[in-house]
């Protein structure tokens, strides 16, 4: 079979790469790796051949080890498993570096998708030139950086996968080679559990390396193109920042955590600043700058290495110095190295002295307990058994004055919600309205949810007329997705709050989580209910004159909400607000696909270009016609009671503790964040936190959150006659197809084979044959859908690129499963217990590690 240019291009410059630099891990000299890279193709042939015979983990294991004598005690087997992860470890490392280092050569620029081929375009067409603009000037992209764990790889092996990078890109063998020796001694994991600030300094290692670079160089793409300035009121990209400022389920986040990470940001950015201007420092040295050069020095060099108790926001003042630098340039050293000043003007222009702004977010039931807390310590008097009334009744009784409230003497919970509230008035002082503005609020399901926070905001230090703040709702299980639409209307046309909104510009955002729809709805229900709620919340916000935004919590996996993100965007449909893309990136969404310049460049570039073509779209191919739409209920609706149903059964949670690491999630140093709400209560599915939820089911390697339900959707839509308008959406709509994608992305990594020894198990034999007559089912119908053969047909390199991944963590998933079995065999020998645990924790990064190119 012929390939195509493109996938000849990735056999050649990843397969083949893979396989020969793969080769330098035997001759590292480290203990017993020879003998560990001879034996490990050996083991993967076994587990291979073993899987497609259907035998069970645990026998896979003992058989692997009957052929070699050597292998007879315990502690030589468990040696040489450890030794085996260890190595597959880094073999992903390797494969990921490889990868990236192809990255230009095997994504070309001029594919669909490209900015700078729109611009291209639009250079010779006037009327098109003049579309972008106009809509330039109201867009904008934000991305936020999550620490949410889908991806494991701590700071010093992303900077050794950074320079393995590079060397690859020149076939630097030398380094190659030395690069490779040290990942063989370099920890893939933490000792400890990460602090909030830990999680924010690792992040933030993209933001100093990555990400001040390349949003500057967009955003000069994109003005060049452009006679005058395009964005004097507003940035192209903006950038977002959530470590140490959600504490949404996190007690380990405080006002302390805070207020470093602020600060943090703030060093990292001047620390920049200060190594810009150095070299600009090395190429003026002409007379009549000494005085604003002077004074640059010192504000960067102050800002970045001596800590300041109360700092103030300098941009102003540095823009007038590096202005009248270029001026004495211009006017008396015919304009030299001007281009280099204004390099650093439009940096600090974009990232003032914030970087990235520090978002914060609290659960709606923590504010709730705030509000009674502190309602409770002022005069302001509320009605007698206020917090029993129905909404209307609270919407009538809360009044908005201002008030001075005890500055201690409440619950922690409570206490740090106020001492949040005044440090982001300190933040904007420090580092402009930007550094923080934007308080969200999870679980929001009222109106009232909204307007009792504003409280909190009069009652700690901030006036009604000097309020810079944005609020936030989260919306995201289904059923707060479908009231959604009641609690912006009751907003909007609130006295009080339509007023705030007339002081910030009459711009509303609105944040859409996926996570916890996907566990509640599962995958189709999820995505339908969102689209749905969108139609209705754009319909509201245009009906009272309001500009949206819509943030989504979009995760790394496609039954996060994951998958190709700017088809998603690029599809939206006239029904929908799109003029600013903001969205959540985190894990290994943002080292995959953000962490180098090339591949940050080429996706952002991506998103840029999706929001013009959904913003140049005047037809209708992206808006579901009202036929369509009853379709797509039916067939949600349908999932829905599938998903439903699986969830209802009393095996379900019991089999994904018992077969899947879940209940050692807990024990993994990758997270400030417990595995689950309420962590020292018994585990229910409603506090069990997405990722974990997705984690699991990724690790048994059936991603039941990315499929079920859908094939019994489509199975319906056959029975009752509309098989072919469902065809015909997958070929006309870019929406629908988007999603029918992400979920067969989803199903290429599912292997019911390694689980196929459960077909025949007394507990869970009929709940697992369960899952695979879905996932059968809906493989079936999504070939037939898309008129392909395998699943991905229609995206060989990505198909190939997960095979290749799938093919090296196979052996992991092999001895992951071995231990779990092992486990429930040697409950009460402890010391086993412990090894066996041990074996199933360090499994769990390589297996998440390699699924980076799902996001």
């Amino acid at each position: 079979m012929k390939l195509s240019q493109k996938e000849a291009v990735f056999a050649s410059e990843v397969v083949t790469r893979f396989e020969l630099y793969n080769s330098l891990f035997l001759t590292l000299p480290f203990y017993r790796v020879k003998h560990t890279g001879t034996l490990l193709p050996f083991f993967t042939s076994h587990c291979e051949e073993s899987v497609k015979q259907n035998i069970a983990p645990s026998d896979i294991i003992e058989s692997f080890f009957g052929q070699y004598e050597q292998y007879v005690q315990a502690s030589d087997r468990f040696d040489l498993l450890f030794r085996f992860i260890q190595y597959i470890e880094r073999q992903v490392v390797l494969f990921d570096a490889i990868e990236d280092s192809a990255f230009n050569k095997t994504h070309s620029a001029d594919e669909v998708g490209s900015l700078a081929v729109l611009l291209q375009h639009a250079s010779s067409n006037p009327s098109m030139k003049a579309d972008i603009r106009k809509m330039l000037e109201d867009f904008s992209l934000r991305l936020v950086l999550t620490a949410h764990p889908t991806q494991f790889y701590p700071g010093r092996v992303l900077a050794i996968i950074t320079d393995l990078t590079e060397a690859l890109k020149t076939n630097d063998i030398n380094s190659v080679h030395l690069l490779l020796q040290q990942l063989g001694k370099t920890p893939f994991f933490n000792k400890t559990k990460p602090t909030p600030v830990n999680e924010a300094v690792s992040l933030a290692w993209f933001l100093e390396n990555v990400f001040y670079n390349v949003v500057s160089s967009i955003q000069k793409q994109v003005e060049n193109e452009f006679e005058t300035p395009i964005f004097n009121t507003h940035q192209l990209i903006e950038l977002g920042f959530w470590p140490g400022g959600d504490r949404d389920g996190n007690p380990n986040v405080t006002c302390e955590s805070t207020k470093t990470v602020s600060e943090l940001l703030r060093e990292l950015l001047f620390r920049c600043y200060y190594r810009d201007f150095r070299v600009l420092k090395r190429r003026i040295t002409f007379r009549g700058v000494e005085e604003y050069m002077e004074r640059l020095q010192h504000l960067f060099y102050q800002n970045s290495f001596i800590k300041t108790e109360e700092p103030t926001d300098l941009r102003d003042e540095i823009l007038a110095n590096l202005n009248s630098v270029k001026d004495v340039l211009v006017r008396a050293h015919d304009g030299l190295f001007v281009d280099a000043v204004e390099d650093l003007i439009h940096k600090v222009k974009l990232f003032g002295c914030y970087f990235a702004s520090l978002d914060i977010r609290q659960d709606s039931r923590v504010l709730r307990k705030a509000h009674a807390e502190l309602r409770g310590a002022i005069s302001h008097a509320f009605p007698e058994g206020y917090d029993e009334l129905n909404e209307e009744e609270k919407l009538q009784s809360i009044r908005f004055d201002e008030a001075d409230a005890p500055a201690s003497g409440f619950e922690p919970l409570s206490d740090d919600t106020f001492q949040t509230i005044r440090l982001m008035k300190k933040m904007q002082f420090a580092g402009g309205e930007k550094a923080s503005h934007r308080f969200i609020i999870s679980n929001c399901q009222k109106a009232s949810d909204i307007l009792q926070l504003i409280n909190l905001f009069l009652w700690s230090g901030w006036k009604k007329d000097e309020l810079s703040v944005d609020f936030v709702p989260l919306f995201e299980t289904v059923q707060d997705l479908a009231l959604a639409g009641p609690v912006m209307e009751t907003l909007y046309t609130h006295p009080f709050y339509k007023e705030h909104l007339a002081k910030r510009g009459n711009k509303q955002i609105i944040m859409l989580g996926f996570s916890d729809s996907t566990k509640d709805g599962g995958y189709l229900m999820a995505n339908w209910s969102i689209y749905k709620a969108k139609v209705v919340l754009t319909t509201l916000a245009r009906k009272n004159g309001i500009q949206l935004a819509f943030f989504d919590g979009r995760g790394g996996p496609p039954a996060r909400g994951g998958g190709k993100t700017h088809r998603f965007y690029a599809s939206m449909g006239s029904e929908i607000a799109n003029d600013h893309i903001q969205l959540t990136i985190q894990g290994q969404t943002i080292s995959s696909q953000y962490g180098s310049f090339d591949t940050a460049y080429f996706n952002i570039e991506q998103m840029v270009n999706a929001g013009i073509v959904s913003a140049l779209d005047t037809s209708d191919k992206n808006t579901f016609t009202p036929t369509q739409k009853s379709i797509i209920d039916g067939m949600a609706d349908t999932s829905h009671r599938a998903f439903v149903a699986l969830r209802e059964d009393p095996l379900f949670l019991r089999y994904l503790e018992q077969l899947s690491p879940l209940k050692l999630l807990a024990h993994i140093n990758i997270s400030s964040r417990p595995v689950k709400r309420d962590s020292g209560a018994e585990l229910k599915l409603e506090d069990l936190r997405a990722i974990s939820f997705v984690t699991s089911w990724s690790q048994l390697k059936q991603n039941v959150p990315g499929f079920y339900g859908v094939g019994s959707a489509l199975k319906k839509a056959k029975e009752d006659g509309v098989w072919d308008d469902v065809k015909s959406m997958y070929e006309t709509s870019g929406q629908f197809k988007t999603m029918i994608d992400n979920c067969i992305m989803s199903m290429s990594k599912v292997n019911f084979n390694i689980t196929s020894f459960l077909a025949n198990d007394k507990v869970y034999g009929e709940f697992w044959t369960k899952l695979k007559t879905e996932y059968d089912l809906t493989k079936s119908l999504m070939l037939e859908l898309t008129g392909t053969t395998v699943l991905m047909e229609l995206y060989p390199v990505e198909r190939r690129s997960i095979a290749l991944r799938e093919r090296i963590v196979l052996p992991l998933v092999i001895i992951q499963h071995y231990a779990l079995q092992q486990l429930d065999k040697h409950k009460d020998d402890e010391e086993k217990v412990k090894i066996f645990n041990k074996l199933v924790i360090r499994t769990v990064y390589g297996i998440v590690n390699a699924g980076r190119n799902l996001a």
